[in-house]
Formats: C-alpha cells, structure tokens, sequence
C-alpha cells in the first residue's frame, strides 16, 4: 500500500520519532518497580543501552565505565585506538581543528593503519578492569578482527556498515559469509544496519544474536543527505520487529532488535521501544560526557571515506559524567541526562512492568507533540540561540 507521487509511482508513508506519541493505558506503575532488564545472545544488561562506535564517544576509558553503569560500549576497531599507541594527541587535534579543516583532518588521520597488536592490547585494557567488551568492524574486515577480538577476550563482536546486505557483490575484494561467521564465533555476533523486514529476515537467519535498525538516522551521519538513503526510524523499528516476532515463531530463536541512531532525548528512547526495541543504541547523547573522547565533539563512522565523507564533525559540548546521563540525578531539564531513569518513568506511565509490555504499547501519530502549548519554550530556545 501506498499514496500516489506521481504518474505510476507510488510511496509508503513512514514516520519519525517526533511524529508519534505515547498513549498511557489503564494501568500506571510505579518506576521503580519497572524492569529495563535485556539479553542481547548471552550478554545480560540492566540498562538497555548500547554505547555507538564511534570515535568521538568510545574509548577504554568510557567503555569500561559504561559497563559499570550496566550497559555496554562498542569499540571501533578501526578507529583511532587502533592505529595510534597514544590517541589522546590526535584526538585533541580533531577537537581543535575549525569546521573546514575537520573532514580533510579526519582523512588524513584515519589513512594510517590499523594495527593488530593495538587491537588485543585495547580489548584486554577493558577486560582487566572487569568490563564486558564491544568491538566492531566493518564486513570486509569482520572475519580476520572477529578472531582477534574473540581471542582477546571480547565479549561482543559488532558488525557495520552504512547499509549491510546478505548479497553482496564487489570485484574489488572478498565478501564475507555472514553465516559462517556466526557459526565460528563463539561470543554473540551483532549485524548492521537495516531498516526493512525482508532484509531483517536475512540477517536474523545468518545466526546473528541482533540486528541494527537505522540508516543515517544519527546527528553526525549524512548519508541522508549525501546519497538519499534512509528510513524514518520510528517505521524502521516497527517493521524489523514485525520480522523477529515472525522469525521467533517460525524457529523459536528470538533476535534482538537495536535501534540505532536518532534518539538524544529520554522520550525518543521510550518511544524506540514502544516500537519494538530491545536494545538502543546512541551516539551523540554520550558524546556529551566527560569520560567520552572526543572532548564535546562528535563525528560519523563514514566521516574519513576518502572519496565521499559521509560524516560530520558536530560540536555536542560536555554537559556532565557519563553517570549523570545515564541514571542521574539530572541537572538539565531537557532529556538528556538520566536516560534509563527517563525510560522507566515513561514505562510506568504507560504501565508497562518490563520492555516486553512496553513494546505493546499504543502509539498515535501526532506531528504537533513537541510543540502543542509550548509556544514559551520555543521562543525561549530560539532566545537561547538553540
């Protein structure tokens, strides 16, 4: 189904975060009794939040204090950490750089290459202090940093791309067998991104533990803009979470579903998960805190892509701890801190006791929802110069 655009073509409606609200039930639950508990394959989480891999937001240091707070980062094995044995410096000349010299900067940097020893050394920095561990890469170098990471002692092992597909063709390089790649890996294998049933179907039958949902949803992607590719995440999550609950009925296997990107506020969150989530995964949010590496700078994974960048560096700022984002107390009253403590207040509003019920809970569209009665805080906001 879908509306006419034009003579002989026809396009599907989808929607976005601020277009849709939350409705309360007939039941309301106090937040502290609400469970935000989740599994990602054999990874157990009490705060359902995934830390992005990107380089302006993970490194051991946040990674390690990510885990203590109960979610998890995901660390870019093709990113500074790995081909750099002091990182600080270089990522100290990217906050410094001015908004023209960003990108061309970043090429540079991300041309030296990554080193294997750099790889084990950071994954076992994180699991000396006791931390689960998250790596990632993208596919063409998934199997040989797989095997690293898993003998290094990871506990997850990511797999990326701007749009991941079962099928691949390249006659420039290998491509690599998804399937297989999950039968040999022993830690939970995670794949991404999607944004469609049929391609969720694909990768949930490789093996993978979860899929990303999102493609350039995020604040410092612009794939959107750059090559027009991208589904509104609140239609991208309904739809790949359709494709789990089919694909648990048919093999009893349930795969996680992560939305990925578009959430820096706790209510996009609540509603990622009223659409479906399990888990989600956020970037710029924590990019704000002061553990994180960027210094209040944020850049996309696709930013150093020699011939077409498909990222930006965006100034966040650094607004507190990496505590205060996540469970408070929160000094800000916009939504950015105390992000679990957010979720389980919208969860006990709507009455749901755990993510299970919240993923049924009553969605309306509603494009004035931000914006209804607030005329103060806009005019406050744009008074702000926000």
């Amino acid at each position: 189904m879908g509306m006419w655009i034009g003579r002989g073509r026809k396009a599907r409606r989808s929607y976005g975060f601020d277009e849709i609200a939350l409705v309360p039930g007939n039941l309301t639950v106090n937040p502290n009794d609400v469970d935000i508990n989740c599994e990602i394959g054999s990874i157990k989480l009490s705060i359902p939040i995934m830390a992005a891999a990107m380089d302006g937001v993970v490194d051991p240091k946040l990674a390690i204090e990510m885990s203590k707070l109960g979610g998890i980062a995901v660390m870019n094995l093709e990113g500074i950490q790995t081909r750099y044995e002091e990182p600080e410096s270089i990522l100290a000349d990217i906050s410094k750089s001015t908004p023209e010299e960003a990108t061309k900067l970043v090429q540079g940097i991300y041309n030296k290459p990554i080193k294997e020893d750099l790889i084990v050394r950071r994954i076992k920095e994180i699991k000396k202090a006791g931390a689960l561990c998250a790596v990632s890469s993208i596919p063409k170098r998934a199997e040989r940093f797989g095997k690293l990471a898993e003998e290094a002692g990871a506990d997850m092992f990511v797999v990326q791309s701007t749009v991941i597909s079962i099928k691949h063709i390249s006659s420039e390089y290998e491509t690599v067998d998804f399937t297989q790649l999950c039968k040999n890996m022993k830690i939970p294998v995670i794949i991404g991104n999607c944004v469609t049933y049929s391609m969720a179907i694909e990768l949930m039958a490789t093996g993978a533990a979860g899929i990303f949902v999102g493609i350039g949803p995020g604040a410092a992607c612009t794939t959107r803009g750059v090559l027009g590719i991208g589904v509104p995440q609140v239609t991208a999550t309904c739809d790949c979470a359709a494709a789990r609950d089919f694909y648990y009925k048919q093999t009893g296997r349930y795969v996680s579903i992560i939305t990925d990107g578009g959430m820096s506020l706790g209510g996009d969150i609540a509603k990622a998960f009223a659409c479906g989530a399990d888990a989600v995964m956020i970037g710029s949010a924590l990019a704000r805190a002061k553990e994180a590496p960027g210094g209040g700078f944020h850049w996309g994974m696709a930013t150093p892509h020699a011939n077409l960048p498909r990222g930006t560096r965006i100034k966040v700022g650094t607004t507190s701890s990496l505590k205060q984002i996540l469970v408070g107390p929160a000094d800000l009253d916009d939504g950015s801190q105390n992000l679990a403590g957010a979720l389980k207040t919208s969860m006990g509003n709507l009455g749901a006791r755990n993510i299970k019920e919240m993923q049924l809970t009553d969605i309306i569209i509603a494009p004035s929802i931000k914006t209804e009665g607030k005329v103060f805080q806009v005019a406050q906001k744009i008074g702000m110069g926000k």
